[in-house]
């Protein structure tokens, strides 16, 4: 980062700021291992006004490009954002924040929401004289002409043009003089205008089916467009009469040359007019719905004009072994950037919905997700103005599930392993999705009283009718954001209009999976084979094709009784749904979920799983109350050798104001002889705390090597930094909301409110009165853990007080005698009072410790930092943006924010570790 930051600076791209604005900067691993340099402006642009600055509309671009011109040349801008300067006095919004400083950017940056229509109000300004034989639309600018010489005339002009405005090309993705070029998604020639093969290539390539499921599947992705495909049932009569098959019948599935042409047939008419040929209307976003599965990714491009669907354009391929292994979230997040970046001539610069079967997408533009790739990929796709991103069933996400699961074969000049997004490999294989993490940010209108939403009607079942919704069941899309994923099937009657119900309870877990998944997992299939072998098995039973264990039942009864042996692939969706789902499991704890579902489940390790999946959940450790004893054994401050070698400061108060005008008493006491100083001070800024320091103690008993103080602004500010410096001594600070750091100063403060309180006056404001005395009778008293008087161990000798008998005589030793003697008395006493001050803390500890967990952290662990300042009860205990340890001082542990990268120190017992399963 630091070498591309000083290549930016050298070039003039950026400055030096010092901007209230600072977005956090990354860099992200491009094919040829070099770095991306981008900007997170997620915050900026959401406080950003729209540019409705209009683009060129594609399909009078391509129709204009269609009438007979020979020559065409194609050509964008080397770096073309950065060619366009800013104004001075909004250079500062764009700052951004780097390890190495503040910067600000001189040009146009990617990733702001109005950088697309600003190129291309600057482009077309730039050309519009040319506009009879040169088009831009964003970054791709074509020429056309109908003989040579007219065309070499056309680029001399646009180059001039060009070069007026001190505009660079980039040479190598030039194409001059041919007679056929690719543009915009669609092949021109001097005869025709057709879409290029990549457009409709992810349907072409589609395989026959092999089985009664793939038959059935493709079938079911062709549902919403029945309407558009003249004869549908009469052409897809074949495939139905061997997928319409009756439960004994269905292993005799064949595929024959009858079901083969109508295959392609049905292909052919989804690829043709006028279904697949649509452009892209302005004003009107268009709505891409991608999904991903374990084989590959899909997306459809479409829009919704005068009610009706338009398809614009398909997307899919395989993904390479590498991402195969990447976690859920990972993989739809890839799909949607895949997909943008495929079909980036039609979006770019327009308003986009995306749809998505992983809800936790749904969030990911309006903050940081705690999955480091799925951040990279957020900042990839900031260029494009995505209005929303909203979760749909995936039953109703038919066709791109069928274009994720039947993909072409990858091609090398298509996609690179990895997409640049240089992060570890993280399985979530238990891992809970917060229910909470939907958007709610936008009040358009997406639904149509006449038309179902977007891929409503897709379903995989034939047999479900379509799903409506009526136009006064969607108030807004606020609502409709809430509720979309909990939409309850109609009955039988395709007239009804099934209104959408709150949120009561999710769909995580599909039990009529259990007879497929069971013939999956290799372990339940040799048990079943046990069965059949072993008459003598008593532990399992096979019933229904079905294999169910025999346990005993927990309660009274103790019977035996039968239940469902779980695959492991299923045992994620029902944690799932017995923990997140709010009528199933509402994040209730291990014992509750345990018996919930013992009774009718069970799997090797079950309550093991349970507890992992419950240790993993966020939420349950954003909101749960501790009832165990707080993290962290007691690790006490080694006593000093000496008086005054570390003391600590604090202030009591604000107390009631006396005469005197005093309200805050600055109490210093000594860690070694626990000799009590206290100040009474009319308040506690830093010019009154530093002079009490240096007239009422250092004056008298000297400069102390260190001084333990809390992170107050009286004691951590600019004034006494120069004390410090100036006099000669250490000043530490304790742990943030962690008093025990400094308890023995902590636990005087208790003892003299309680004192003084019992000496003030009826009016309770002569507290300082007091002072002095109460200190004295403390200091002259005997202190539990040293069993001397912090007077005695200061001075060499008990202090006379009124009740002493008035001796009769006195003896004057000599001072050097009485020097020794001193001497040798303080040293007995200093040795004996630190023993006894070490036995204590070996008391405290071993009792502080006691049934006490110490968890030990490890750089770069994750952990959440518990909220001190709360608004109610219901707000959550711990931080939901998890922070990363950086350094380790156990128990104290300083953790970093990834995207403020502001740090701070923490008690071990104010975090909760993010355990991954």
């Amino acid at each position: 980062m630091y070498e591309l930051v000083q290549e930016f600076l050298k070039a003039g791209l950026i400055s030096e700021s010092n901007s209230p604005y600072a977005a956090p900067a990354l860099l992200v691993k491009k094919k040829d291992n070099s770095f991306r340099f981008v900007v997170d402006y997620k915050r900026l642009n959401a406080i950003t006004i729209k540019d409705s600055s209009p683009l060129p509309n594609i399909e009078d671009t391509i129709l204009k490009l269609g009438k007979g011109f020979s020559y065409f040349s194609k050509f964008d801008l080397k770096s073309g954002f950065y060619q366009i300067p800013i104004n001075e006095t909004d250079r500062e919004k764009t700052a951004f924040i780097t390890p190495f400083g503040l910067y600000q950017f001189n040009v146009l940056p990617m990733g702001l929401k109005n950088s697309p229509p600003t190129f291309q109000r600057v482009m077309t300004e730039t050309l519009k004289s040319f506009r009879h034989f040169c088009l831009v639309y964003l970054d791709d600018i074509i020429v056309f002409s109908k003989t040579f010489p007219d065309h070499l005339n056309h680029l001399k002009n646009v180059f001039s043009a060009l070069q007026d405005k001190n505009l660079v090309l980039n040479p190598l993705k030039c194409k001059l003089a041919v007679k056929q070029i690719d543009y915009l998604g669609h092949t021109i020639t001097e005869n025709c205008v057709t879409p290029t093969k990549d457009k409709i290539e992810a349907i072409l390539q589609i395989p026959e089916p092999r089985t009664l499921a793939q038959a059935n599947r493709f079938l079911g992705s062709l549902g919403w467009y029945r309407r558009f495909l003249p004869k549908f049932a009469e052409v897809a009569a074949p495939i139905h009469s061997v997928t319409n098959l009756t439960k004994p019948n269905r292993r005799k599935f064949k595929w024959q040359a009858s079901q083969s042409n109508a295959f392609h047939q049905l292909k052919q008419m989804l690829t043709t007019e006028p279904l697949f040929l649509n452009f892209p209307v302005d004003d009107i976003p268009v709505i891409l719905t991608t999904d991903a599965s374990d084989l590959g990714i899909g997306g459809v491009l479409q829009q919704e004009v005068n009610g009706q669907f338009r398809n614009l354009c398909y997307h899919s391929q395989t993904i390479s072994p590498c991402q195969r292994r990447y976690s859920t979230i990972e993989k739809e997040a890839l799909a949607i950037y895949k997909c943008l970046d495929r079909m980036r001539s039609l979006v770019l610069g327009r308003n986009i919905i995306i749809m998505t079967d992983h809800c936790p997408l749904c969030s990911i533009m309006q903050k940081s997700c705690k999955n480091n790739r799925v951040n990279r990929i957020t900042h990839l796709i900031q260029e494009y103005n995505i209005d929303k991103i909203i979760h749909i069933r995936g039953q109703y996400n038919c066709l791109p599930d069928y274009l994720s699961r039947y993909t072409k074969e990858p091609f090398d000049d298509l996609f690179d392993i990895d997409y640049g997004l240089a992060s570890t490999d993280q399985s979530l294989s238990l891992s809970p999705t917060p229910t909470n993490d939907i958007n709610n940010s936008s009040s358009d209108k997406l639904a149509s009283p006449k038309d179902p939403l977007i891929l409503a009607s897709m379903t995989l079942r034939p047999r479900k009718n379509q799903v409506h919704y009526s136009e006064e069941s969607i108030s807004d899309t606020n609502d409709f954001d809430s509720h979309h994923s909990y939409v309850d099937m109609p009955n039988s009657n395709p007239k009804r209009k099934t209104k959408l119900t709150p949120q009561i309870s999710q769909n995580y877990f599909d039990t009529t999976q259990l007879e497929v998944e069971q013939d999956r997992d290799f372990k339940i299939q040799n048990i079943i084979k046990n069965i059949s072998t072993n008459s003598n098995q008593h532990q399992f039973i096979l019933q229904d094709n079905i294999l169910y264990k025999i346990i005993r039942c927990f309660n009274k009864s103790n019977r035996l009784s039968k239940v469902i042996y779980l695959p492991r692939s299923m045992i994620n969706p029902l944690l799932k749904a017995c923990h997140d789902d709010p009528l199933s499991g509402a994040h209730f704890s291990t014992d509750r979920m345990y018996y919930k579902i013992r009774p009718h489940f069970w799997w090797p390790g079950m309550k093991t799983s349970i507890q992992s999946y419950i240790k993993s959940c966020s939420l349950c450790k954003q909101f749960n109350v501790d009832r165990a004893k707080k993290h962290g054994h007691l690790h006490s401050i080694p006593p000093p050798t000496e008086p005054f070698a570390l003391i600590g400061i604090d202030f009591c108060g604000p107390l009631p104001r006396t005469p005197r005008e005093n309200q805050y008493v600055l109490v210093i006491t000594d860690y070694f002889t626990r000799f009590i100083t206290a100040i009474a001070l009319p308040n506690c800024t830093a010019d009154i705390t530093a002079r009490a320091l240096f007239e009422d103690f250092f004056c008298k008993f000297g400069i102390p090597s260190v001084i333990l103080s809390d992170r107050g602004t009286h004691f951590q500010n600019k004034l006494m930094e120069n004390l410090q410096n100036l006099i000669g001594y250490h000043h530490i600070y304790s742990t943030p909301y962690h008093p025990q750091t400094n308890g023995i100063v902590e636990r005087f403060n208790a003892t003299f409110v309680a004192q003084v309180s019992k000496l003030q006056n009826t009016q309770h404001n002569n507290w300082d009165e007091y002072l002095q005395a109460v200190v004295f009778a403390y200091n002259t008293g005997v202190h539990k853990t040293t069993k001397f008087s912090p007077y005695e161990l200061l001075y060499g000798r008990p202090a006379r007080l009124p009740i002493h008998i008035q001796p009769k005589e006195f003896t004057f030793s000599k001072p050097n005698d009485y020097f020794v003697q001193l001497k040798k008395t303080l040293r007995l006493f200093h040795q004996a009072s630190r023993e006894n001050i070490l036995s204590q803390q070996r008391t405290n500890q071993a009792y502080y410790n006691r049934n006490r967990r110490d968890p030990q952290l490890k750089l770069g662990d994750k952990v959440l930092t518990r909220v001190h300042i709360t608004n109610g009860k219901l707000d959550p205990k711990f931080s939901p943006i998890p922070k990363i340890v950086v350094e380790i001082h156990h128990p104290m542990y300083v953790v970093e924010d990834e995207c403020t990268q502001i740090r701070s120190q923490v008690h071990i017992s104010d975090l909760r570790p993010i355990i991954i399963t």
